[in-house]
């Protein structure tokens, strides 16, 4: 799967593809990243990619002629998204990393910086894309965000396939508690009934727990579930 960045400032991401399984992933060449500045595209002799706001206002904004050019540049392969990193787009969610990793051969995606980017830029992206409701320095905090939670679905990236299906969000609700050794630590004790090998106990108190702590903690993710489970859209492995 090839992923292109078109971001003013590329070395932002050459460490975290060079770590990890990102980096990993790369070596096998499971997936291809590229980076394009649209500085690269502008043509005055500054270089400038941005400019004042018509209608006034502070800050700047990126120009649309370097990011047209720049995507201009790139291949166009089948199943391509063009995304845009946007405070006002849709908030990132799990499902739509799973789309991604299984209907996408290419993601561009395109880093705001400034107040913003020109919004002539959205005629031609597919899908704006927010982390939440805030605001950020750069887009390319986001579109690393989305680069690894992509990248972990492809198959070849996660050693243990298994390890996918049993996170957070993947049933509609939170992970389980995690324990390893030593079995107490500072008067806490890993609960007798992981230390039991019993497997059918051990799966019933992991489900118990996801429904507990996705109540607590995240009440509009458990009555999503409620409500699927009612209309059998959803069916758990544990009778």
């Amino acid at each position: 799967m090839r992923f292109d960045l078109i971001t003013l400032f590329p070395d932002f991401f050459a460490s975290p593809l060079a770590s990890g399984l990102l980096g990993k992933a790369l070596a096998k060449n499971i997936a291809e990243v590229c980076l394009t500045n649209p500085r690269d595209f502008t043509t005055d002799k500054h270089r400038k990619a941005d400019d004042e706001p018509y209608g006034g206002g502070v800050g700047m904004v990126l120009k649309p002629e370097p990011i047209f050019a720049a995507l201009d540049s790139l291949p166009a392969i089948d199943r391509r998204e063009v995304l845009l990193m946007s405070p006002q787009g849709e908030v990132l969610h799990q499902n739509l990393f799973k789309t991604w990793a299984r209907e996408c051969d290419q993601l561009v995606i395109i880093c705001g910086h400034y107040e913003g980017v020109d919004e002539r830029v959205t005629t031609v992206v597919t899908r704006e894309v927010s982390l939440g409701d805030f605001v950020l320095t750069c887009g390319e905090i986001p579109a690393l965000t989305i680069l690894n939670g992509t990248i972990r679905l492809l198959p070849g990236t996660v050693g243990k396939q298994e390890s996918l299906k049993a996170e957070s969000f993947e049933e509609g609700l939170l992970d389980y508690p995690h324990y390893t050794r030593p079995a107490e630590v500072r008067g806490h004790r890993v609960p007798d009934v992981l230390l039991s090998g019993h497997h059918e106990r051990i799966t019933r108190w992991r489900y118990e727990q996801q429904l507990q702590r996705t109540q607590q903690r995240r009440p509009d993710l458990y009555e999503a579930w409620l409500q699927r489970q009612e209309f059998g859209q959803d069916k758990s492995d544990v009778e």
